[in-house]
């Protein structure tokens, strides 16, 4: 006798026996009634075996009637697919005893027969037992592996980022600190050579004072002098009866009163009256009165970063890339810095590829190819990444040995501006508009759907280091769209004297240069794009930059690439 009440896996290993003959089960509700009938089938959501009548009652319940039932007859096709189960088992936050088997397509919710029964009556569910199987090798699936590994590493840039940012405060700080110290020291000297000076004006005051009473005391003594003495002779002279002497001291007595020695002495003391007083500087003290008079922290949530000024460049010269193989004028589409002291140029007229030697200013390989090229990305290993929109690929091509075609990736749709970033190839595409995110093998990771009214022409691409913005250029849209990795537009640069945006270069600080073909000017875009300038004039199609020599390369519609210098 078969013991009732057994669960899946004591039903996978009865039925592992292989036919319906062996299914030998007791229902398991009436058993639990105190009832013996014989199985008829099996729930697997419910895990519990069933007679003829509760197989009729899950099936015509409303609650029940999305469980998987299994009869006798459909016991060997289970028994195949078990190994991928649909069974969902993650209980429901909401509602504890129920499980989750629902997802509302309309409020992008997950939820449980409770939560639909409730909320979602009117909304179109999917019932996920039905719509999960072969989801582990779907293109969801593989997008969501994408974009979690996308935000890993986000998370890895950020945190990156904040133990830098920390160092970076802590210097800030320390900078800080050390200028206010050192403003403040500046104001005390220069206090304390305007005190010196007034100490010295005061000192020199005082000592012109003590001259003019030392001198008015030197007077008044000696003229005191002379008069005890005409007094001693006048008294002698009269005693003596020596009228003849008496009479010329008293000629020397009037003569002396008349002296104005003591009332210029007088004069002098007046001079010094001691009334001398500090007054103080008003605008001084009114300027020290006011709050934040010794300086304001100039706080700003963003760091300034070093970054080239490209408002000066220098214009070095004109680098020929015509070969002798060219039948027609050169029109450069792509370039990029292949290393130190070489380029690589995409010459859409003449359907090649083409290698610059940067010291002698030369043309050193090219290769022929069977269509057009558009834009060029550098890889890791000397390798390029080029695309052809006409056959609708992307080429890998090892540039180390004569540039040679290691490996050939089909899209679906044309594709234009390519860029390389953490190990991922970003190619933007036309019909329908995308940017489809590609490993380094060819494998499609992500789509990345462009739905946005504002795209038009698509051409060109730029990653931000952190990989959290794309930059696509748009022709006949005249902007600059940057967009995030769900294809949600962040930001627009765009102006009504520029036309017809092509290739782009981000500088180390975020920034962008722009080539803007229809208007012949060259861009300096800020990485919000919120802010632009014209560098320069030039009939640009393609840009890159060379952070070993701190140089601008710009293809042109024309038989030479242009040289600046970033100053």
């Amino acid at each position: 006798m078969a013991v009732s009440g057994r669960k899946l896996p004591d039903f996978q290993s009865s039925v592992s026996k292989g036919s319906a003959e062996d299914f030998n089960h007791e229902c398991d509700p009436c058993f639990n009634d105190g009832q013996h009938e014989d199985a008829h089938g099996y729930c697997v959501d419910c895990k519990e075996y069933l007679c003829k009548n509760c197989f009729k009652f899950h099936q015509r319940t409303k609650a029940l009637n999305h469980h998987q039932l299994l009869d006798k007859t459909n016991i060997d096709d289970y028994k195949t697919s078990s190994t991928t189960s649909q069974v969902c088992t993650e209980k429901c936050t909401r509602h504890a005893n129920e499980v989750i088997k629902f997802f509302c397509q309309e409020h992008k919710v997950l939820c449980c027969h409770d939560c639909m029964t409730m909320d979602h009556r009117t909304c179109k569910i999917d019932y996920i037992p039905d719509n999960c199987a072969g989801i582990e090798d779907s293109d969801e699936y593989k997008r969501t592996m994408w974009l979690l590994n996308q935000k890993l590493k986000e998370i890895d840039f950020v945190m990156k980022k904040a133990t830098v940012r920390d160092k970076e405060i802590d210097v800030c700080y320390d900078n800080l600190i050390q200028e206010i110290v050192k403003f403040r020291k500046e104001i005390n000297d220069r206090l304390d050579q305007l005190q010196k000076q007034i100490e010295k004006e005061a000192d020199r005051k005082k000592s012109d004072d003590k001259q003019v009473i030392k001198k008015a005391l030197q007077t008044c003594t000696n003229v005191s002098a002379d008069i005890n003495k005409l007094q001693s002779n006048l008294s002698s002279n009269n005693q003596s009866k020596q009228n003849g002497q008496l009479y010329i001291n008293i000629k020397q007595a009037q003569s002396k009163l008349k002296s104005d020695e003591i009332e210029k002495a007088e004069e002098g003391l007046e001079k010094t009256n001691m009334q001398n007083t500090f007054e103080r500087n008003k605008n001084l003290e009114d300027v020290l009165s006011k709050p934040n008079i010794l300086g304001n922290l100039n706080l700003s949530n963003n760091l300034v970063l070093p970054r080239k000024e490209v408002d000066k460049q220098i214009r070095i010269k004109y680098i020929k890339v015509r070969t002798k193989s060219d039948t027609r004028q050169c029109c450069i589409t792509g370039c990029a810095v292949l290393s130190s002291n070489k380029l690589v140029l995409a010459d859409i007229n003449n359907s090649k590829l083409k290698v610059v030697d940067i010291q002698s200013k030369t043309v050193t390989a090219e290769k022929a190819l069977d269509c057009i090229p558009l834009d060029i990305a550098t890889m890791p290993r000397d390798q390029i990444a080029v695309t052809l929109p006409p056959n609708r690929t992307v080429i890998i091509i090892k540039a180390a040995s004569n540039l040679s075609i290691v490996q050939k990736i089909p899209v679906k749709s044309k594709c234009y501006g390519i860029t390389y970033h953490q190990e991922h190839l970003y190619v933007v595409c036309q019909r329908p508009n995308s940017v489809l995110v590609l490993d380094t093998q060819g494998n499609v990771q992500n789509t990345i759907s462009l739905n946005n009214d504002i795209f038009n022409d698509l051409q060109y691409i730029v990653v931000t280091e952190d990989s959290r913005h794309i930059y696509i250029s748009d022709y006949l849209s005249n902007c600059i769209v940057s967009i995030t990795l769900q294809g949600d537009v962040s930001a627009v640069y765009k102006h009504e004297k520029l036309k017809g945006p092509l290739g782009m270069v981000m500088l180390e600080d975020g920034s962008l240069l722009v080539c803007f073909y229809y208007t012949a000017t060259i861009h300096h875009v800020s990485g919000n794009l919120k802010q632009g300038q014209k560098i320069t004039d030039s009939l640009s199609w393609s840009i890159c930059y060379s952070h070993h020599h701190d140089e601008v390369y710009i293809g042109c519609n024309g038989n030479e690439l242009e040289n600046y210098t970033l100053k």
